[in-house]
């Protein structure tokens, strides 16, 4: 029995590769398997190589497969693009209809199965994915009877004669594969799950499920990849709970619209990539000097410009910490798992109303669409801080003036006061002010409102800016990251202690302001410092010189040709860094 399984769909968008994966995990997920799906899509609508990794473990699994068992083709360009992932136990089932080949340096065997023959048979040429799946059924020697609840679940809504028409394009296929592997039946079986049920979701869902749970209750936003998905999972759910979802016209009204709900009493945010966070720096900025909450994800892919929409990168570290012109306190946070994506959510909408300044929740393409299990959070954990907001009427002063909104306090965080608080009336702008917000441009003050604006930072509430696997003082290695290198960089951690080396692991949560305190005392026990990132210029790895030093003993190891790290790769890289 395989106790890891590593299983691809491939064929042109459009044609169901994303369903056919969708259907295979579910079933998987409900036998209580650990799953890890990657989805690989082109910048298009329609037609284009798609495929759909998935990686199915008894045990927990957090990164994609190196090698790929079970490759589902219904082109031969999958065939041509994923074949060299293959080992000479893995196999290829694809669609006769295409007349497949296999190149001559492949050692998988190729079994021709008639997909589309099946499913045309059965009415519909479209259901071929679901004679797919009854062949993957036959080489796992699973019982298709998983797949009735799936498939009841996904076709229910479309009448008991579609259901039933699935279910039998599963067992055709279930039964043609059986024939034709004769006594290979069940040799790619996996070890049995534990059958406890779990959450199946992608990043973005646990980063709308968290702002849900933190009380969001107005979202503004511009459709973009890989972010879009936090908007259409919250338009269904946020009207339920007399929220709304806007769509603007674009990113620069979609930061300020949530800048106004912030100001208005409500929790609002906006989400969206690289190219719509470069339209929202100005509004940033708004947000830091009027010292209005703003929640923003940047859900980062591949740059410049339009770049690489639908793939992995980490560009955007910089532009982030430092893309606003002038200086302005800001929180930025990048979870690396889908919990992490959840309750740093949360956090994000707490330390935004009691900082009373912008955060932003970094996550990257791999993190944002990549779909995993999950045990269910704990929502005991949740708390709701909403800062300084003065309620009840405020007594009025002897002279009249207007609120003193922007007061000089000493732990730089002002009192806040919602439109129409009684005596609450005060000067909302975006050049620099005095206390009640009427604008100022003497020098004493502007040096007072500035120092006021950043001692907020010394009052920052995060909990484990830096995840830490560190069992040794002093290490041979220090593996650091960020976002979602952290399950590839936890199998390098293991395999190279296997081998004897001193390895540990630091993965970097909060950004900004960097945690310094906890990163120096790993960078100073550790003989080398690797820093793993998705992007060309080491950013992170400047990031941490600039902060903590280390230059001589810190090393990089980089890729952004759109595709995320796999644990044999960087396990070579590192090996080849330490050699």
């Amino acid at each position: 029995m395989l106790h890891q399984l590593s299983w691809k769909v491939g064929g042109q968008q459009g044609e169901g590769i994303e369903s056919t994966g969708e259907i295979f995990s579910m079933a998987m997920n409900r036998l209580g398997y650990h799953l890890y799906g990657y989805r690989h899509f082109s910048s298009r609508i329609k037609g284009g190589h798609t495929n759909n990794k998935i990686t199915v473990r008894p045990t927990e699994v957090r990164s994609i497969a190196d090698d790929l068992d079970i490759l589902v083709a219904f082109d031969q360009e999958t065939i041509e693009v994923n074949y060299k992932e293959l080992t000479e136990k893995s196999i290829i089932l694809a669609d006769s209809k295409f007349n497949p080949t296999k190149p001559e340096d492949s050692k998988a065997p190729l079994f021709i199965v008639p997909f589309t023959e099946i499913a045309a048979e059965l009415g519909t040429s479209l259901m071929k994915n679901m004679v797919a799946i009854g062949a993957t059924s036959a080489l796992l020697n699973l019982n298709i009877e998983v797949f009735q609840g799936v498939v009841e679940e996904i076709f229910g809504r479309k009448g008991e004669e579609v259901v039933n028409k699935n279910i039998e394009a599963i067992q055709k296929g279930y039964d043609v594969m059986s024939e034709l592997l004769g006594e290979r039946v069940g040799e790619w079986e996996l070890a049995p799950a534990d059958g406890k049920r779990r959450m199946y979701m992608i990043g973005n869902d646990a980063v709308a499920l968290g702002a849900l749970a933190a009380g969001a209750r107005f979202m503004a936003a511009y459709p973009i990849t890989p972010a879009s998905e936090i908007m259409e999972y919250l338009i269904k759910k946020l009207p339920k709970l007399g929220g709304a979802v806007i769509q603007t016209e674009d990113e620069i009204a979609a930061a300020t619209m949530a800048i106004g709900a912030n100001f208005g009493g409500a929790r609002a945010f906006t989400a969206s990539a690289g190219p719509g966070l470069s339209l929202m720096m100005e509004s940033i900025g708004l947000s830091g000097m009027t010292e209005q909450p703003l929640v923003i994800v940047d859900t980062q892919r591949g740059g410049p410009s339009t770049g690489l929409p639908t793939k992995q990168e980490q560009s955007d570290l910089m532009a982030m910490l430092y893309g606003t012109h002038g200086e302005i306190p800001k929180v930025v946070i990048a979870p690396s798992t889908l919990e992490e994506a959840f309750f740093d959510t949360i956090q994000a909408f707490n330390i935004a109303e009691e900082l009373q300044l912008p955060v932003i929740i970094m996550t990257d393409l791999q993190l944002s669409l990549g779909k995993q299990t999950t045990d269910p959070f704990d929502y005991k954990k949740i708390e709701i801080r909403r800062g300084k907001i003065v309620e009840g009427d405020i007594e009025p002063n002897d002279n009249k003036d207007y609120f003193k909104r922007y007061e000089n306090t000493e732990d730089g965080i002002s009192p806040r006061v919602f439109p129409g608080t009684p005596n609450g009336i005060h000067h909302v702008t975006g050049v620099e002010h005095d206390e009640t917000g009427k604008p100022s441009e003497a020098q004493g003050n502007r040096e007072i409102q500035m120092d006021k604006r950043f001692r907020k930072l010394q009052h920052l509430k995060f909990d484990n800016p830096v995840y830490v696997n560190a069992p040794h003082d002093e290490s041979d290695v220090l593996l650091v990251g960020f976002n979602s290198t952290r399950g590839a960089i936890e199998e390098v951690q293991e395999q190279l202690t296997n081998e004897g080396l001193k390895v540990n692991h630091a993965h970097i949560r909060l950004l900004f302001p960097f945690p310094s305190e906890e990163m120096a005392p790993l960078v100073a026990g550790a003989k080398k410092v690797i820093v793993v990132e998705n992007n060309k210029t080491s950013q992170l790895a400047n990031i941490m010189k600039m902060n903590i030093g280390g230059h001589n003993k810190t090393l990089s190891i980089t890729k952004y040709d759109g595709t995320p790290f796999l644990p044999r790769e960087l396990t070579n890289k590192v090996k080849e860094l330490l050699d």
